[in-house]
Formats: structure tokens, C-alpha cells, sequence
């Protein structure tokens, strides 16, 4: 109050003024904050370092040593049965789900009557023709002529190749019957989807009452794969293709946690470059990267790991490369970490 008189301001116009300096106040006070450098924020996992001083990189991913299969059926229909859950080990041959098919299952005890019926008519069709063999061989020790009219020993001759021929046609119907009962339990079986491999059930996708569909599925009924020893894919970019020697050492890093590494050994290279299929949107990449695929083994053990981790690969290159860039080429005998020959590029 003593301060508005001595300014000699009336009470609503300073009142004015000091909201005046409490909004410029506040402004700068805001300005300096949106000023001050952003806290830079901790990575989560430090970064990997390079084992080797010259090196090729490549991001790779875990799979199984026999690839990740995609169990699909036969027959599309209704699950009646799933016999494993995920994380089993299963054998070659052991079932893994089946389909319904009791409308196969009547049909086979229809067709198992029918093979019945078949089998009695050759019964049948045998006792006719012993009976027709038994009135030939009587007529033919009997006198032609007198005892017995030629034409009644020429209708006895007929009659036994008639039946004959009707036993060949219950034997052929038998066979017809027997086969549509080997058709009807073979379409049963397969209603039976089994484990192609020894290996683990990594996914599974289907429920008793759900559908199974044919065919090849976004998301596969099932997948498979043994994860005893397993794979890292790696892609190598096209433009280190020519640098990549096979049998020389690489590393593995997990992604999220550098420090867990391992080594990996040498399986084989697919000599087909591919379109690289996961770009990491870098606005130097293009989409129309190529990469070459190497896979490397490594035993699990009691590592931390599983199909479908990404890690960051290391693969060590070749000393003899001159200041110049180029290749040299060993001699034509010589062999590269046990690998004889070794993998040159043209």
C-alpha cells in the first residue's frame, strides 16, 4: 500500500503494472528453460566392439540347424486332437495333431462291409465252379452220344468257363473293394499331421475346434526345428561379398546385451545374392540392397538365446588385401582355416 502511494498510483493500475512484470518474469524464465541442452540420454546396452582389426559386419538372425519348418495338413477341417504343446522335443514320425474325419471313419466301415460282401461272392463264385467241374469231369466219363447227348457235354463245358469268368469278376471286385478300403484308411492317416524331424515345437498355432487350413499360412499351424545346435544367418552386404573368405573367424553379439558374445563356426555360404529383406532405414540405404547369406553354427548351451534373436555379426577378413583395395588370391592349393579349397569370388 505504502508502496502504490509513493508511485502515487491508483489501485487498479497497479495492480496492472504488476501483472505486467510477473508475465515478462515468467516468459524469460520459460525462454531459459526451453534453452537448456536436452539431457542426452543412456544407451541401454553399450555398443559392440569389433574383435578384429579388419572385419566384415553384418546383422544376423537365430534359426534352428534344420531351418524353421512350417507344419501345415493335407486336409483342411476341424482339430480334433493336439498331442504336444509348445517347448516339447519330438521325435521323427510322432503325431502332432489330428484333423476330424468321422465322416471317413463311416465310410471305412461301409467300404470294410463291401470287401466282406466281395469276398463271399468269390466264395461263391468258387463253389459254383467246383459244382460245374464236378457235372464236366461226370459227362466227359460218359458215352457221347448214348450216355449223354453231345449238347448237354458242350453246355457242362460252357458252364464251367462261365463260372470261370464270374470268379474273376468277384476276384477283380474284391480287389476293387479292398483297394477303396486301403484309400479310405490312408485318407484317415493323414488326417494325422507328424513331426517331420527330431526337433522342438517352437509354435503352435491351433486349438481342438479350430480350423486347419491347407496350404501355406501367415502364421504356420505349427513350426519346428531342432534347437540343439543352431544357425545365425548372417547378411552380408553385396559390397563386402568379394572380401568374405569362408572358414575365417567370426563372433556373435546379442542384441540388448553386448557383453553376452560368442564365437561362431563356419556351416556354409548360399552362393545366391538375395534382396535384403529387413532394412535398418538409414536414408542411405536403398531398397534395392543386395545381400549375400553365410550361416554359422553355434551351440547353445547355456547361453541366452533363441530362434528369431537378431545379433550383430563380426566376420574377420583376409589379411592379404594390398593398400590398394584388391584381392590377392592364394595359391590354388592352399587352405583357409581347414577349408580346402577355399570360396573366391570371380
Amino acid at each position: 500500500m505504502a508502496f502504490r502511494k509513493r508511485l502515487g498510483l491508483p489501485g487498479r493500475s497497479f495492480m496492472l503494472v504488476a501483472l505486467a512484470v510477473l508475465g515478462i518474469l515468467g516468459g524469460i524464465g520459460f525462454v531459459l528453460k526451453g534453452s537448456a541442452p536436452p539431457r542426452v540420454a543412456q544407451p541401454v546396452s553399450p555398443p559392440t566392439v569389433a574383435p578384429y582389426p579388419s572385419y566384415i559386419a553384418g546383422s544376423g538372425m537365430l534359426e534352428a540347424s534344420t531351418r524353421n519348418i512350417a507344419i501345415s495338413t493335407p486336409v483342411g477341417g476341424v482339430v480334433r486332437e493336439v498331442f504336444v504343446k509348445v517347448g516339447d522335443r519330438v521325435g521323427e514320425g510322432q503325431a502332432l495333431f489330428r484333423i476330424d474325419g468321422r465322416d471317413l471313419e463311416a465310410q471305412l466301415v461301409v467300404r470294410e462291409a463291401a470287401a466282406m460282401a466281395a469276398q463271399a461272392q468269390i466264395l461263391e463264385a468258387q463253389a459254383s465252379l467246383a459244382q460245374a467241374l464236378d457235372q464236366l469231369k461226370r459227362g466227359e466219363g460218359l458215352s457221347p452220344g448214348n450216355a449223354i447227348s453231345l449238347l448237354d457235354l458242350a453246355n457242362r463245358r460252357f458252364a464251367v468257363q462261365l463260372d470261370e469268368a464270374k470268379l474273376g469278376t468277384a476276384r477283380a471286385n474284391a480287389q476293387s473293394a479292398d483297394a477303396l478300403v486301403q484309400e479310405t484308411k490312408t485318407n484317415i492317416g493323414r488326417l494325422t499331421v507328424q513331426s517331420p524331424i527330431d526337433g522342438d515345437v517352437l509354435q503352435l498355432n491351433i486349438r481342438p475346434g479350430e480350423y486347419a487350413q491347407t496350404g501355406a499360412l501367415p502364421n504356420p499351424l505349427a513350426l519346428l526345428g531342432d534347437t540343439r545346435t543352431l544357425h545365425v544367418r548372417v547378411d552380408v552386404d553385396e559390397n563386402d561379398a568379394w572380401r568374405l573368405r569362408p572358414g575365417m573367424p567370426a563372433k556373435a553379439f546379442l542384441r540388448g546385451n553386448s557383453a553376452i558374445a560368442f564365437d561362431l563356426s563356419f556351416a556354409y555360404v548360399e552362393p545366391y545374392v538375395v534382396p535384403k529383406t529387413e532394412l535398418s532405414g538409414t536414408s542411405t540405404e536403398r531398397v534395392d540392397t543386395r545381400v549375400l547369406q553365410v550361416v554359422y553354427g553355434v551351440s547353445k548351451g547355456e547361453l541366452p538365446i533363441y530362434v528369431g534373436q537378431q545379433v550383430d555379426v563380426y566376420i574377420e577378413t583376409p589379411s592379404d588385401l594390398t593398400a590398394s583395395g584388391r584381392f590377392v588370391a592364394p595359391a590354388a592349393n592352399e587352405s583357409v582355416s581347414g577349408q580346402s579349397p577355399p570360396f573366391l569370388p570371380n
